[in-house]
């Protein structure tokens, strides 16, 4: 924070105060805040209780009623501060209330009770992390197996997505044929097409290979994306020539030019490709709902849905499990985010 406001504070030269640096810091400083605000009120009100996040104001920190055990009781009673009828205000708590009329006692001597109107007391709140919100959701599902399901749908699209891409991307790229420019235009328009409007057709397809309520009938459908094949293409424009046709001076196959020269070269792009990947077929909703209707075939996106019902959604367990389907993610991209600047400047270059 003292470097952040050094850096806004800064001035060129002896009297000029740089005013363009302030604008530029203050810009990045909103846009800071507005990608990363959002994220920061899920994982703060993940840990608050349901009656925390019915409040109202909101508040940004999870803040809940402090309760104090008091001799001759079973549980720990919520604490007020009470205004009474002499204007003096303590710290009691509350022993029962009937309709408006509350009935508090002061902890350190339970023996005389005070009853007061509840518009003259205010609950008395600390500083509360609700861990109870993780480890309910845990109870809640067969959380090993709705894991299981989603990285394995995950990292098998994933793989099977790089492959396929790749390879169409490599004849697009490396191959000379008639029609070559008109099937790489016909692969890019498929771009046009909105994803809802294929449910169907795909629907019916993989009902009648019998892939319904079985992973693979989720990970199937999508494997070739034309995003995909755009970015490895034109990642591999960028190879030389020369070095494919020195391998193949060489004797060496196609397919050993391919994996041995082809996609080591084109890492960066590989690992654009699979962050996004990651990130479509773990986020993914919509076809899953559809494919899959057994509890046990489900992923955690679809498990999201079950603290939503009719009438009440469950906030504080659906929080903690966001934030929990947040983190594979997360790590993935830390891990890669470095080729990601690499492999989309890159692909843009013939």
């Amino acid at each position: 924070m003292r470097k952040i406001a050094t850096m806004l504070i800064a001035r060129r030269g002896r009297d000029a105060s740089d005013w363009a640096g302030r604008f530029r810091y203050g810009y990045l400083m909103d846009g800071l805040i507005l990608m990363f605000g959002p994220v920061l009120w899920l994982v703060l009100s993940s840990f608050k209780s349901a009656a925390a996040l019915n409040e109202f104001p909101p508040q940004l920190l999870p803040y809940g009623q402090k309760s104090v055990a008091v001799p001759g009781q079973d549980k720990p009673l919520p604490l007020y501060r009470v205004t009474l009828p002499d204007g003096t205000t303590r710290e009691l708590a509350e022993l029962r209330r009937i309709g408006s009329q509350a009935t508090l006692v002061d902890p350190r001597a339970p023996e005389q009770e005070y009853k007061v109107n509840i518009r003259e007391r205010k609950p008395v709140r600390e500083f509360q992390l609700a861990t109870g919100n993780y480890n309910e959701v845990f109870s809640k599902f067969s959380f090993g197996t709705l894991l299981w399901n989603s990285v394995l749908i995950t990292v098998v699209a994933t793989l099977i997505t790089l492959l396929f891409n790749a390879m169409a991307a490599f004849a697009l790229s490396k191959y000379r044929f008639g029609g070559r420019d008109a099937v790489f235009l016909l692969i890019i328009s498929t771009l046009m097409i909105p994803p809802t409007i294929i449910l169907v057709p795909n629907f019916l397809v993989v009902s009648e290979l019998g892939l319904l309520n079985s992973l693979w009938g989720v990970i199937w459908p999508a494997v070739a994306t034309p995003t995909g094949v755009f970015l490895l293409r034109q990642y591999m424009l960028t190879i030389p020539d020369e070095l494919i046709d020195a391998a193949r001076m060489d004797n060496a196959s196609e397919w050993r030019i391919f994996w041995r020269i082809v996609l080591p070269l084109s890492a960066p792009a590989l690992a654009v490709l699979a962050i996004f990947s990651v990130m479509w077929r773990w986020n993914d909703f919509l076809w899953p709902l559809i494919v899959l209707s057994r509890t046990e075939k489900f992923t955690l996106q679809l498990a999201l849905n079950a603290f939503q019902g009719e009438l009440t959604t469950e906030w504080h367990y659906l929080l903690a499990m966001t934030v929990i389907t947040l983190l594979p993610v997360t790590l993935v991209f830390a891990f890669l985010q470095r080729h990601i600047t690499t492999g989309i400047a890159s692909a843009g270059v013939k």
